[in-house]
């Protein structure tokens, strides 16, 4: 079984109701394990053109799922709570969005997946989660800890919308 870690977000409509839709949706796939979730988080967009501030979270999971179907259900789920993607490159707000950040430590460069995701070192709604699951958790691609990486970040604040763990 595959340690996995997957970032949840959304920054339209009922943001909390569809991280919470997303996890349990994710913690009925047969194939996945729910081993823990982080506090959800109220954090301003990064690297988007967007009024809509996001919630984020972070679950741990284990699964018997390849990266590649592992992929499949988490865009299969996203596709069910309503995620529409756009067929050029813009952003576009969304219902929820689903990432794999870590899969165990593997290192995976294909033309529809990266991982480790290529930009959760840049920000603070992935590491701040991350921080609270596994803050001595070593990139390995950077090579750097969950620890090492959020104190590099240039802007880490962020807003708790939850102070506790979130149940599913």
């Amino acid at each position: 079984m595959a340690i996995v870690y997957l970032g949840l977000g959304s920054n339209l409509g009922d943001r909390i109701g569809y991280v919470q839709q997303a996890a349990s949706l994710i913690a009925s796939v047969e194939e996945i394990t729910v081993v823990r979730t982080s506090s959800f988080y109220e954090t301003e967009p990064w690297g988007v053109k967007s009024d809509n501030w996001f919630v984020n979270a972070v679950m741990e999971v284990k699964t018997s799922l390849s990266p590649q179907k592992l992929l499949e259900e988490c865009q299969r789920i996203e596709k069910q709570l309503g995620r529409k993607r756009p067929e050029g490159k813009d952003y576009e707000d969304r219902t929820i969005d689903i990432d794999i950040l870590f899969y165990n430590k593997d290192i995976i460069n294909e033309e529809n997946l990266v991982i480790p995701h290529k930009f959760l070192h840049l920000r603070a709604f992935t590491l701040v989660p991350l921080l609270e699951l596994i803050p001595k958790f070593e990139h390995p691609v950077l090579h750097k800890t969950i620890e090492e990486l959020h104190e590099d970040l240039e802007n880490p604040e962020m807003v708790v919308l939850y102070g506790t763990r979130v149940e599913i």
